[in-house]
């Protein structure tokens, strides 16, 4: 891995002080860390001792790209487009899969071995291996996806550039995101869960674990090997009672069983809506 403090400190810098853009040195870095982005040579979050940490600076150095650049128009047969960030380039020899109507935008990284049906990717955001995004899915800026995910059909994973140091929205490994779930605010989908179709879970939904004899409430994180479904529970407002969304674990996934089989073991025993 290359050292990247250099970058990191005139990044830091320059957010802190938009004056400094003016600098030559201060666009390079900035423009080097979007390249490094897209090469996936650093990210906005990563798994360190078991917990994710954000990476400041790099979603400070998405901020600011948008400052160092200008409007380019480009074509494609009769469609046009004018914008600051181009699109991907060099998907063969990334071997990635992309269908027609994807859209990949530069300073986003999508691992060799993951398939974009007509979808978008967000800058900063990070696709893992084998991870399927399908047809309307949307990867939000800096969200991060794991490796061997499918996002179903139009599925709304959540960008988040503000504040930076701010928890992007992540999707671990080996989940499976029903059709229409939306995942907003910084959640946390950890591995090997299946979300059923349109799940809806912001930083303030309540997903409750109900396996049990009494209700279990997590927030902004959905534990692992979860199977969910979208619900809701009363309550009471000043002009009656009302039934606001939450989101409900009804099972988990067996960690012995392959993870295919378990997959669909979970949407049988289940009756998970995809």
């Amino acid at each position: 891995m290359n050292d990247f403090s250099q970058l990191q400190q005139r990044v830091a810098a320059a957010f802190a002080d938009r004056a400094l853009l003016s600098q030559a040195a201060t666009r390079e870095a900035v423009l080097a860390a979007v390249e490094a982005l897209d090469r996936g040579q650093i990210r906005v979050a990563e798994k360190k001792d078991g917990q994710w940490v954000v990476n400041a600076w790099v979603m400070q150095a998405v901020n600011l790209y948008f400052g160092v650049t200008g409007m380019e128009v480009s074509e494609a047969g009769p469609f046009e487009w004018r914008d600051k960030i181009p699109l991907k380039q060099g998907l063969e020899a990334a071997g990635v899969r992309s269908v027609p109507g994807a859209v990949a935008r530069y300073g986003s990284y999508v691992s060799p071995g993951a398939v974009l049906m007509p979808s978008f990717v967000n800058i900063g955001a990070r696709v893992g291996a084998g991870t399927m995004v399908d047809t309307w899915a949307t990867v939000g800026s800096c969200a991060q996806v794991g490796e061997n995910v499918h996002l179903a059909g139009g599925v709304g994973v959540g960008g988040v550039l503000e504040p930076p140091g701010a928890r992007p929205n992540i999707i671990e490994d080996g989940c499976f995101i029903g059709s229409r779930c939306i995942i907003v605010e910084g959640t946390l989908v950890e591995e090997d869960c299946v979300l059923g179709a349109n799940v809806v879970i912001t930083g303030s939904t309540p997903i409750i674990d109900v396996t049990g004899p009494t209700e279990v409430v997590h927030k902004g994180r959905v534990p692992a090997r979860s199977v969910v479904i979208p619900g809701t529970r009363p309550k009471q407002y000043p002009a009656g009672t009302f039934y606001i969304p939450c989101a409900l674990i009804v099972g988990k996934r067996t960690a012995s069983t392959d993870k295919k089989v378990s997959l669909n073991q979970a949407l049988r025993d289940f009756e998970v809506q995809v």
